[in-house]
């Protein structure tokens, strides 16, 4: 996953009074091309981050997905401690068939109760996105998180989360995705804060190497860092194209 050029025209995000984040994605390393940064950004100011991964990128390398599921995880958990991120949560929705229905946004409806996030970060789920076509996976993921995040906030959708597991309806701020084209907001980031999302993008070596071809992280990361920078009118920026509830 790689980022596309952004105009310079982004607005600051607003984020002085954030208190919790609720990362929403497809796969283990989705979070790491350029959107940890903004993570490590938080983390260091106090904010709480929760990373929720719908499946456990068992299909992704070539090995049998029994051994890849475990492999795959310990690599996310390393990528998420280079960016204080503590709580990490996956599902196990199978990689590659994820499918949109009341299951998937009943999940995802779940932890967003739980949690209770200021902000719902998720990733690009244009069909065209990243330089081609998006992988079904993404784009099935971002329609069910905007969906899912709307229903935490109904007391009549899924009434069970309540009624049953006690969890009360939660509104968010608002929705935020990265790697969009046409983004509206920049995070900005330091250098220490950029580095760390290089070490998460490596954390998954097994991968990369699985790969084969990958662009090299300390390349790609703050390139991609930089052209939200550019739009933010700074060294490195997260951009993100911000949907207010």
């Amino acid at each position: 996953m790689t980022e596309q050029n952004h105009p310079a025209s982004l607005q600051p995000l607003k984020d002085h009074d954030v208190q919790r984040v609720l990362c929403v994605v497809a796969h283990p390393d989705d979070m790491e091309y350029g959107t940890s940064a903004a993570v490590a950004a938080w983390t260091d100011a106090g904010i709480e981050v929760t990373y929720l991964l719908l499946t456990r990128g068992e299909a992704g390398m070539a090995e049998a997905p029994e051994e890849v599921a475990p492999l795959r995880e310990k690599e996310q958990r390393r990528a998420c401690e280079t960016v204080g991120v503590e709580d990490l949560r996956m599902l196990d929705h199978p990689d590659g068939m994820l499918e949109y229905g009341l299951p998937l946004r009943r999940d995802i409806a779940r932890v967003v109760r739980q949690v209770r996030p200021d902000l719902v970060v998720t990733a690009n789920f244009e069909f065209e996105a990243y330089g081609g076509l998006n992988q079904a996976d993404h784009r099935v993921a971002g329609l069910a998180v905007v969906d899912a995040v709307r229903d935490a906030a109904n007391p009549w959708v899924f009434r069970e989360l309540g009624e049953i597991e006690g969890l009360e309806p939660w509104q968010a701020r608002a929705i935020l995705v990265s790697g969009h084209p046409q983004p509206t907001h920049g995070k900005q980031v330091d250098q220490r804060q950029a580095q760390a999302s290089v070490d998460s993008l490596s954390a998954h070596e097994a991968y990369l190497e699985h790969i084969g071809d990958h662009p090299e992280p300390g390349q790609m990361i703050p390139e991609i860092l930089r052209g939200g920078g550019e739009g933010l009118g700074v060294e490195h920026a997260v951009a993100f194209r911000v949907h207010a509830l």
